[in-house]
């Protein structure tokens, strides 16, 4: 999802239109009641809502538009109950008869609305409050049944809105909506994807791809439980995560939000995360309604820029792209978001057959969809695959199952639907359709009974238990690239920590991180008001003393600072520390037209080798895999860190420092030049993979030896699952966690050329010093399925290798026999 502008906070605090002004008389469509709806939101008006105040007054403006910081405090309780990961998925299904006598008795005007969502910088007056006129409008004029953000990214007065306040602003919009128009409670979206990172005080997790470096689905989990949780505290019942597009093309600005470049690690991830997310949501008031997203193909855009078009064969987008989302789909997903731009050609957003042959018919898909923001408009004023709004709004109707849009900013797709229907262009039924799924998941996130926040949630946002949840996900993730003796480092020796990403919390945090943007340099880390960490106050409690620390470059690595006093500093020092990577972004902000990390970064580690010489640990904080030139050379040791969240500082300090041992592994391969951008470990094993890292790649202060790699079978047939196991021995004087990643490589492929590798199934195990533990993993033939050219899921017989961690061990090969009838279709699209 993308804001209008880059202004927007400009643009939110200009006049309410005219428009606005019009009486607050309820309109004819509403005159005559429905007596379904009514006793269902009976007593709701009358609901605790002790936070609910506004003044429907037109304001005098005086304000100068600097947002500051929310005043009310954060207390958290330091530990709560919660339920562990269900084994079980929870998620849409028929809609209720109920519901489907709602649907029946409402207007044309008022099933418009429920399928419109407009952004809260709609609702918000020149002074950065509540406007009860603007709301008033929007629910009464267009009966609208969705509102998403946080009045943060859209002209609020705060730059980051507490629990408690975001309730009380959320609260009071659902009372107007409660009292007026169609009188059914809206529901609120908002880009949890990490913790809900928009709401002051919660817990912000490490992004997508970092968590999918730990090789633990229980760390998904949390993550979405707990952004669930804190969500939830604010009045938003709906999460757009996760994001489960493949990381394919590095250049890309969205990797970090992602689960790396893998299809299984992706699936895995994703369902975990969406049970994190939901839970039983129908029941668990402190779970929201989770979204995939973007459906389908966005990973991989032809240049590497956000939106550009994709280029994907039909049965590549079923074997690599479709399984994150079916994981999803089977864990119980309540809705979706479908991709921005264009796949092969064809625009997503219009497209029947990714939106309801494949979505609906083929993967099964029950829950809600919503587009991204602004894409039905977007088909006539950016790709030009609609001569108008007009049609760009019917052919998403007429040929998807759309069933709500994200306009965000004006009344045209309400306006318009409704005139398609009146011509009898788009039929009624097909509005009922959308409608009843949106009524449905109201009725699910149980809003008919409980529209207002539940303040009790406040108390657990920020608890010790969250944080502590999000430093061991960052333990679990931080990735030792190269190590030549020189880590870990000893808390007596004399260290020089140099770079603008170690004494930072917001660029541990990255895009999505407080804002869209993450924070702005005006506000740096004082937004946080303590809500975080850096790597240096975490070198501090790890050393019990001040680190020595300069910048020595900015951010993006045009000027090097005080560079003279650095080396002279250097050389006194026993070991180095460089801090790398990247600011702030996210979107099409985040574009860039190489991997290589900007110069005057890159200069300091070569000024600092030439000149200090002695040893240096460089430190990646970073969204994507940039390339490092000769750093791989001149660096003794190299971490990568990824972007670990506002509470990530500790974590990295314990690593660099022996106390917690990485264990971390690559999601992605790390390319070694520009031509590797969209190298993965599932590409043809004819084409040479020489990246600088590989896929499942990642060192340990401990080493770890695998042997004896057996097989159940030597022959693998469908419905016949065989497992394969291998002793795993730490050898060194560290506990080890220890991912044990079982790949297969078909040695021929009649007609298609086999992946070099494909995960097939992980575990991470914890392993004492010197300990041995036998590890077993399931295979199925099911597993070596695949789609071709005629859209036919298969599979072909013949030897495939079964490998264990190809590029941490060496030789761990057993073969297996696959026995199959080529002819038979387990599955057709």
């Amino acid at each position: 999802m993308r804001y209008a502008s880059l202004l927007y906070y400009t643009l939110s605090l200009l006049a309410i239109p005219a428009i606005l002004a019009t009486s607050d008389t309820e309109s004819s469509d509403d005159q005559a009641g429905y007596p379904m709806i009514d006793s269902i939101v009976t007593g709701l008006e009358d609901a605790s809502s002790s936070n609910v105040a506004a003044s429907s007054v037109a304001p005098v403006c005086i304000w100068d538009g600097i947002q500051v910081n929310d005043p009310e405090p954060i207390s958290p309780l330091p530990a709560y109950s919660f339920e562990a990961m269900p084994q079980y998925a929870v998620g849409p299904g028929s809609i209720d008869s109920d519901v489907m006598h709602m649907v029946r008795r409402l207007s044309l005007k008022e099933k418009v609305g429920q399928m419109t969502q407009i952004e809260v910088g709609q609702l918000i007056d020149c002074n950065g409050e509540l406007n009860r006129t603007a709301v008033k409008y929007w629910i009464d004029e267009w009966k609208v049944g969705s509102f998403l953000e946080t009045p943060a990214n859209h002209g609020g007065k705060y730059n980051w809105y507490s629990p408690k306040s975001f309730g009380a602003f959320t609260d009071a919009v659902q009372k107007i909506a409660l009292e007026r128009g169609s009188k059914i409670p809206v529901i609120w979206g908002l880009d949890s994807v990490r913790g809900a990172n928009y709401v002051k005080g919660a817990t912000i997790f490490p992004a997508g791809i970092a968590t999918a470096a730990t090789f633990n689905p229980q760390f998904a989990y949390d993550a979405g439980r707990i952004a669930a949780k804190d969500t939830r505290a604010a009045g938003v019942h709906w999460a757009f995560a996760p994001i489960l597009d493949l990381a394919v093309n590095k250049l890309w600005s969205r990797t970090y939000e992602n689960f790396g470049e893998d299809p299984y690690l992706a699936s895995k991830m994703g369902a975990a995360s969406v049970n994190g997310y939901q839970g039983d949501y129908k029941h668990d008031r402190s779970r929201v309604a989770a979204c995939m997203k973007h459906f389908i193909g966005y990973g991989y855009p032809f240049d590497g820029s956000d939106r550009a078009n994709r280029h994907i064969a039909a049965h590549e987008l079923l074997e690599y792209y479709v399984p994150p989302f079916k994981a999803a789909i089977d864990a119980g997903v309540a809705t979706a978001m479908e991709s921005y731009g264009v796949v092969n050609g064809e625009a997503v957003t219009i497209s029947n057959y990714y939106l309801r042959k494949l979505l609906r018919e083929q993967l099964g898909f029950k829950g809600m969809l919503v587009t991204d923001w602004g894409e039905i408009n977007s088909q006539a004023t950016m790709y030009h695959t609609a001569e108008d709004l007009t049609q760009a709004t019917q052919l998403a109707l007429e040929r998807t199952s759309i069933d709500m849009s994200m306009v965000a900013d004006d009344s045209s797709f309400a306006n318009i639907t409704a005139g398609l229907v009146k011509r009898g262009i788009v039929s009624d039924s097909r509005l009922d359709e959308s409608v009843a799924r949106i009524l449905q998941l109201k009725k699910d996130l149980g809003l008919f009974k409980h529209p207002y926040t539940d303040q009790a949630l406040a108390s657990t946002v920020g608890s010790a238990q969250d944080i502590e949840a999000a430093r061991d996900a960052v333990r679990e993730s931080v990735t030792l690239l190269k190590n030549n003796n020189v880590l870990p480092l000893n808390k007596y020796e004399k260290v020089l920590f140099v770079g603008p990403t170690l004494n930072s919390t917001r660029y541990m945090g990255g895009g999505w991180n407080v804002h869209w943007q993450g924070p702005s340099d005006a506000e740096g880390d004082s937004i946080y008001q303590g809500f975080g960490d850096t790597v240096i106050k975490g070198v501090q409690q790890v050393t019990g003393s001040v680190p020595l620390y300069m910048p020595g470059v900015d951010i993006d690595g045009t000027t090097l600072i005080d560079i003279d006093t650095v080396i002279a500093t250097a050389k006194l020092a026993d070991k180095i520390v460089v801090g790398l990577g990247e600011k702030t972004y996210a979107e099409n902000v985040g574009n860039i037209d190489s991997l290589v990390l900007p110069w005057q970064q890159l200069n300091l580690v070569y000024t600092l080798a030439r000149k200090a010489k002695k040893p240096i640990v460089v430190v990646l904080v970073e969204g994507r895999p940039r390339r490092l030139d000769r750093i791989p050379d001149v660096a003794a040791a190299i971490v990568q860190a990824y972007l670990p969240g506002s509470y990530g500082g500790l974590p990295i300090a314990e690593i660099l420092y022996g106390a917690v041992n990485p264990s971390g592994r690559l999601p992605y391969s790390y390319p070694a030049t520009e031509a590797q951008a969209s190298t993965t470990i599932w590409q043809s094993s004819y084409v040479a993979y020489n990246p600088q890292w590989a896929f499942g790649y990642g060192l340990g202060y401990s080493k770890v030896t695998y042997s004896n790699v057996t097989l159940s079978s030597n022959v693998l047939h469908p419905g016949e699952p065989i497992t394969a196991s291998v002793s795993v021995t730490n050898n060194g004087l560290y506990a080890q966690k220890e991912s044990v990643m079982l790949f297969t490589h078909q040695q021929y492929r009649v007609g298609y050329a086999p992946e070099l590798y494909r995960l097939r199934n992980f575990v991470k195990v914890d392993l004492a010093a010197g300990e041995t533990k036998n590890v077993t993993l399931e295979l199925k033939a099911e597993d070596l399925s695949f789609w071709d050219r005629d859209l036919k899921r298969r599979i072909e017989p013949a030897p495939v290798n079964v490998v264990i961690n190809p590029y941490t061990q060496t030789d761990l090969i057993a073969v297996v026999d696959l026995v199959a009838n080529a002819n038979d279709v387990l599955e057709h699209l």
